[in-house]
């Protein structure tokens, strides 16, 4: 059918050196190891792509004290995909792990939330405590696409393709979107940081960057509800979802995500 995709989880990077206290607002384990992984996400369907976020590069990464493994824009090679022929590109939200690779996609027009824009460039931004997650070369990148007229914008729900919308969440960031995908497991809900662990929408306990507390927990079952299934969530900074879904070949880096997990999942 045509508007049925495969979904793919591609790796680039990882934080390590994590405790519980760094991830959870909520925890008595405070000091417990914690860490994260970073993802991109791609579409397939025949010879479309869609890309799912841009993640950040090794300047940005050595900045930040958080090296990355691989370039995200060049590891989409391994599921076939070339960043310079995507023609679509969906940014769930702004923060610097997720729209640190906007201008390797010269030929893509870029879906965003106009919350999250207005968010970006606002009075919110004096605030050092708020824009810390932000990079303001990668906003100023965006800015240039608004002005080129390469920005979709969103107001709440909408359809980027037959098969694929974006659903407004907030919460984490003032205009966080989810990403609804269907697959032949069902439908998939690509959650990005409206839940960056399992833990946090299965047991309620929020991350601890937080725009908006009661978007965040609302979120939480939103994202529940775009999904067929609770295993077709895919919180978007879990080492989990490694565990759970196939590797792709002999790489290490990617794994797919449509055909459903291929280890059940102990509640």
């Amino acid at each position: 059918m045509d508007d049925i995709w495969e979904v793919y989880a591609v790796k680039y990077g990882e934080h390590v050196n994590r405790k519980r206290r760094d991830d959870f607002i909520f925890t008595d384990d405070h000091d417990g190891p914690h860490p994260l992984d970073y993802f991109v996400w791609v579409l397939k369907n025949g010879d479309r792509a869609i890309v799912v976020d841009t993640g950040f590069d090794a300047a940005e990464g050595n900045r930040r004290g958080r090296p990355i493994l691989r370039d995200p824009a060049d590891a989409i090679a391994a599921v076939g995909v070339e960043a310079a022929t995507v023609d679509t590109v969906i940014v769930t939200h702004l923060h610097f792990d997720h729209a640190g690779g906007l201008d390797r996609y010269p030929n893509a027009k870029f879906h965003l939330q106009t919350a999250e824009m207005a968010y970006a460039t606002g009075p919110c931004m004096c605030h050092g405590v708020l824009r810390q997650v932000f990079t303001v070369d990668h906003v100023c990148e965006m800015v240039r696409k608004v002005y080129s007229g390469r920005v979709i914008f969103h107001e709440g729900d909408g359809m980027v393709a037959p098969g694929v919308t974006v659903h407004a969440i907030g919460g984490h960031s003032r205009g966080l979107q989810a990403v609804r995908v269907k697959t032949a497991a069902g439908w998939l809900c690509l959650a990005s940081d409206a839940s960056h662990f399992y833990e946090n929408f299965l047991t309620g306990n929020p991350f601890v960057i937080v725009v908006d507390m009661e978007d965040l927990l609302k979120g939480f079952d939103i994202i529940q509800t775009l999904a067929s299934a609770r295993s077709l969530v895919i919180p978007g900074h879990d080492p989990l979802v490694k565990q759970h879904f196939p590797a792709i070949g002999t790489s290490n880096f990617v794994w797919r995500l449509d055909k459903g997990p291929s280890k059940p999942f102990d509640w």
